[in-house]
Parts: C-alpha cells; structure tokens; sequence
C-alpha cells in the first residue's frame, strides 16, 4: 500500500464533500491530502496518529486536521460497532471565501488553528456530533449551510486541545512520504516483537547509522523514542479492552515488566495499573 494523496472529486464545485460511515478499520492507512478535515466517530477506543502527535482517544472523538497534515485513519484496528463522519472541504473554500467575507473571520481563525490539529471535547463534541451525523439526510443547499453553522460553532467553542505546540508542517517530499509510511506500516505489523534497527534500516536501504542519522533529522525522535511512542499507544488500547499489565507488556513487543511500566510513566505521566483503574472508572460512572 502507497501513501495515498486524496483529492475532492473534480466534477463538483462545492467546496465540501461529506464521508458517511466510512469503513477502513481493516487498513493501516497513513494519508495527507490538501483538503481541510473534519471526522467525528463514535462508538470505538483507538489511536489518533495526526502528524507527529501519537495519542489515544476513548469512545468518541472530534479532531480538525489541517490541510496536508499526514494522519492515520481514526477508525484503524477497531472491532467495536462505530459510527464514523468525515467531513472534507476544499483549500478553495478558505481562498474564496473565509478571506474576502468579513462575518466568516472567526472561521478563518479556526482554519489556522487546525494547522496545529484541532481535538474537540465535551459538549462541543457531542453537540457537533450529533449533527455530523444528519448532515447524509440533507440536499446539497441544506449541506452547505448546515457545514458553515458546524464550522461557526467550533470557531466560538472553547472545548478544545491542540495536537501540536507549534504548527505542524509537511516537510516531506513525495519520496520521504513514501519512506515514512513503510516504516510506520513496518511498526504497526511487527510492534509486538523485538524489532532490530537493523530491519527498518533495511527497508529504506540505508545502513544502521544512516537511518538513525535519517529518522532523528526527518521526524525530530530517535526511532526508539518512536517505537516506545507507538507501543505504549497500543499498549493503552489493551490496557482498556481489559488485559491485565504483565499480558500488556510482552503483547507489545517489551521484554522487561520493570522497562514497560518505566517507559509507560515516561511516556503518558502515569504507571499502567493507575492509568487502566482510572479510565475503566471512569467508564463505570459514565454507565
């Protein structure tokens, strides 16, 4: 599987194209595209991989994706019963419009927050939600506006955190996306084993110390750092589905219990144990 570079078809001039319950959780499905993104879904705990950003996410999720910013598609793994809206718009939209119409420039602002990658949360999450998921029932008219008074909401909400300090930017060719996304589809198939650097080195044919040179350059992190990134991600996700922190640990890829709980406090400020009582109680209260 290629990085794909998505694009709205060509034949319509809305500036929005609506997703309704897309199906990929079967693909690792590393992507950019220029159009702006909304998606909402429901019903699944995964991993929301948007730009440099690893996190996870629990039972719902809202997240606007700037334009070009590389990401994971949301529903990735997920056994559970989901429901999921993408929304697209198109640069144009941004261009034609939230530049030259002064009652928008609240939109616009929020257009360039979404560079840093936009999580929604609380009753702005639910709210919106709720309205993704009528947006397929609606004409193309009703469409248009409902997504402007969607975009005018989350421009006023204050339920949010940014993904990213600073404004993520697509620094990578073509060639780099490439690389990239067989490294990461490499992790995803094999995280759960001993992984040698010497393996990935291979599959971008480089030597050990140039990879190391390379990925430290290209993506900020040692490839440690990353792999240690992505496992204790997963590592979250078992967490919750109810395996206890020994079954966690070896299920991905750590041969030490003692190097899983320090790598796993490193990494999220807390140890496996408080971090699965927590979320699990907080899941009773909310049933």
């Amino acid at each position: 599987m290629k990085i794909q570079l998505e694009t709205i078809a060509p034949n319509t001039k809305s500036p929005f194209r609506l997703l309704h319950l897309p199906r990929l959780n079967h693909l690792f499905y590393w992507h950019f595209h220029p159009e702006y993104e909304l998606v909402y879904i429901e019903g699944a705990s995964a991993t929301r991989h948007v730009g440099d950003n690893i996190s996870n996410f629990i039972e719902s999720d809202l997240v606007f994706i700037g334009s070009n910013i590389p990401h994971l598609n949301f529903d990735y793994g997920v056994q559970t019963d989901y429901i999921k809206e993408v929304l697209h718009i198109k640069p144009s939209f941004r261009e034609h419009m939230l530049l030259n119409i002064p009652e928008l420039e609240s939109v616009l602002r929020l257009f360039e927050t979404s560079k840093h990658g936009i999580v929604f949360t609380g009753e702005t999450k639910k709210h919106i939600g709720e309205q993704l998921k009528k947006l397929h029932e609606l004409s193309p008219f009703d469409l248009f506006i409902a997504s402007i008074q969607i975009l005018k909401e989350l421009a006023n909400s204050s339920e949010y955190f940014l993904l990213h300090e600073r404004p993520f930017v697509n620094r990578f060719r073509k060639k780099e996306q490439d690389r990239l996304r067989s490294i990461h589809e490499f992790v995803d198939k094999n995280y759960q084993r001993r992984i040698a650097v010497n393996e990935v080195a291979q599959i971008c044919s480089l030597g050990k110390e140039a990879f190391c040179r390379y990925f430290k350059k290209t993506t900020g992190n040692t490839f440690t750092t990353f792999l240690n990134q992505y496992r204790i991600s997963q590592a979250k996700r078992l967490l919750l589905m109810g395996k206890n922190v020994s079954e966690t640990c070896y299920d991905c890829g750590f041969e030490s219990l003692s190097y899983f709980n320090r790598t796993f406090k490193k990494v999220s400020g807390e140890n496996p144990s408080d971090f699965k009582k927590q979320h699990l109680a907080h899941l009773k209260r909310k049933i």
